[in-house]
């Protein structure tokens, strides 16, 4: 029993690290690569003015986004559109970028999942370290 408890020990905080490592590595390439694209929340976003960089400006510039193509559609969705409309392309090119915002919430919510794990099997191993010497 002591040995397993040693072992799981051992493999639980190595497991941790590595996710604490991973989860923390996507974090840092999240905000890197958006804040290399320079985008800045417009006036009248939930959060005005505001260079986007953390999951709260991503989630106000998509929502932003799409309220202006909504505006200027007169509340037509791409798929109430008709075939010849004018505006289609637009909602192609708002579509494109409220998908890639979003993408990068999810990015962050699960990269912050990640490292909660870590940090988990990190405390799970210090646990099984304790425990068996117990035994």
């Amino acid at each position: 029993m002591k040995k397993l408890l040693k072992f799981s020990s051992l493999l639980a905080v190595l497991v941790g690290i590595i996710m604490i490592a991973g989860g923390s590595w996507a974090i840092c390439f999240t905000y890197r690569n958006i804040s290399q694209e320079k985008v800045v929340t417009t006036p009248d976003a939930s959060i005005p003015n505001t260079p986007v960089r953390g999951p709260f400006t991503l989630k106000s510039q998509a929502d932003i986004i799409r309220h202006h193509v909504l505006e200027t559609t007169k509340g037509l969705t791409y798929a109430e559109m008709s075939r010849t409309d004018e505006n289609r392309p637009l909602w192609i090119t708002a579509t494109t970028l409220t998908t890639a915002l979003n993408l990068g919430i999810i990015t962050y919510v699960f990269s912050g999942i990640i490292l909660l794990f870590g940090l988990i099997s990190v405390w799970t191993g210090i646990i099984f370290y304790y425990l068996q010497k117990k035994f």
